[in-house]
């Protein structure tokens, strides 16, 4: 593959984004060891998902990122267009449950990586602030049909109950930790020569240590969000994946996690996020 430098025009052919787009959540899955997350070694605090789910719901979901990217490239931002998505992600959604045999892999991912396909598809220069930017323009429509069950989901109850944005937020912000967190401890941790799984791993434990991640929310509460935001900033302070130290505070992390029964599944999509555009 051609590599082109940060404001080069880049593929925008629909089908390539959506390879890139299922390669970002396969090698999320794949990344081992992350806390609590589903991984090479288990299942992490999930008793309903594993690393083969994860792979075949991410497959399933080509086609959705495939129709996204394709329709976005030949319509300016506008609430039909969003809504035209959104219709698209839910058709998405059942192609994931009915992979998974109903079990949630990747709901969030296919609004978040979803929506960065749509603005790659816009944007077509290889900036990441820009294609965050345009994916965010389409998120900030409301989307009339959206179905009354979606205002009882998981995510919507944590959002009303606990007083944060969730991944609608983080969209319409503009994916702040993508833009702010993610990708700059990406590229940090290559700057200091890490291997490419602790560089993942760094911009995992960036994104976990602010994000407000409605998962752990759902699954814990705010002493669950707590502990992993603290475990996050330990692993930072201890000097992140290129440190021993630093690995055996992510180890302390993952078993306190999985004692809370507690997963980061919203720092897990922002992190396919930061893949999907690094993959660009």
């Amino acid at each position: 593959m051609t590599l082109v430098a940060p404001g080069e025009v880049i593929c925008t052919d629909a089908s390539i984004l959506a390879d890139f787009a299922v390669g970002a959540l396969i090698d999320e899955a794949c990344l081992t060891p992350k806390p609590a997350l589903v991984d090479r070694r288990g299942s992490g605090a999930h008793r309903d998902l594993d690393l083969d789910t994860m792979v075949r719901s991410a497959h399933s979901l080509h086609p959705t990122f495939r129709a996204i990217a394709d329709l976005a490239a030949a319509e300016a931002p506008s609430q039909a267009l969003r809504e035209r998505l959104a219709r698209i992600g839910r058709d998405g959604e059942q192609a994931m449950l009915l992979a998974t045999g109903g079990s949630n892999a990747h709901r969030g991912a296919i609004w978040i990586v979803g929506l960065l396909c749509a603005g790659a598809a816009q944007c077509a220069v290889n900036d990441v602030a820009a294609i965050c930017e345009a994916g965010a323009r389409i998120a900030r429509f409301e989307d009339r049909y959206v179905p009354a069950a979606a205002g009882s989901s998981h995510g919507a109850r944590v959002s009303q109950r606990f007083g944060v944005s969730g991944a609608r937020g983080e969209a319409c912000e503009g994916f702040p930790h993508v833009v702010n967190v993610g990708w700059p401890a990406l590229q940090r941790a290559r700057e200091a020569g890490l291997s490419a799984d602790h560089a993942r791993l760094n911009a995992l434990v960036a994104i976990m240590a602010t994000l407000d991640d409605t998962c752990l929310l759902h699954r814990g509460g705010w002493a669950a969000l707590d502990a992993a935001q603290r475990g996050a900033a330990r692993v930072i302070d201890a000097g992140g994946l290129g440190q021993e130290a630093g690995r055996a505070a992510l180890a302390d992390l993952d078993q306190h996690l999985i004692a809370l029964n507690a997963s980061p599944g919203g720092a897990a999509d922002l992190l396919a996020a930061t893949l999907f555009l690094d993959s660009l």
